[in-house]
């Protein structure tokens, strides 16, 4: 009888200390530390400079479909835009579907996000200087692969 085991990959793919999940959460946490620091006279953190960011150029959207965008859970989102919701960076309205929120950058958020922009700019282009470009490219395009494997049904 053979035992149905997974391949072993002879470079530690299936070490527990090569998690994809865990390793990539420790270096999220590293570079959003790294972000809030270089935000911090915004008086904004890196989570809410996303969210202002996506609605700069995306425009207003359903909080679904800004979820969606930003692949985060719709509660989590909700609870990330209660702050700037009270300080009057987003709106919410309803949609002519009293069931869909949409979700809009206020003027006041325009300000804070235009503000905030050079503060992350400094903080992206250490990032980028540290890594090289080239290396940057290839990290972002990694991770976009990363986010597609794993809405793969």
């Amino acid at each position: 009888m053979t035992e149905n085991k997974p391949p072993m990959d002879p470079r530690g793919a299936l070490d527990p200390a090569s998690c994809t999940c865990a390793n990539l959460r420790k270096a999220a946490r590293a570079v959003t530390q790294a972000y809030d620091d270089a935000l911090r006279p915004s008086g904004m953190k890196s989570t809410q400079f996303t969210l202002l960011a996506a609605l700069a150029k995306l425009g207003d959207m359903p909080l679904t479909k800004l979820a969606e965008v930003l692949v985060m859970d719709r509660t989590t989102l909700t609870r990330n835009l209660k702050p700037l919701l009270g300080k009057g960076w987003v709106g919410a309205t309803r949609d002519a579907d009293q069931r869909v929120r949409r979700i809009a950058l206020t003027g006041a958020g325009r300000q804070a996000h235009d503000t905030a922009l050079p503060l992350w700019r400094s903080a992206q282009s250490r990032l980028v200087g540290r890594l090289g470009p080239e290396r940057w490219s290839g990290f972002l395009g990694d991770l976009s692969e990363a986010i597609a494997a794993t809405q793969e049904r």
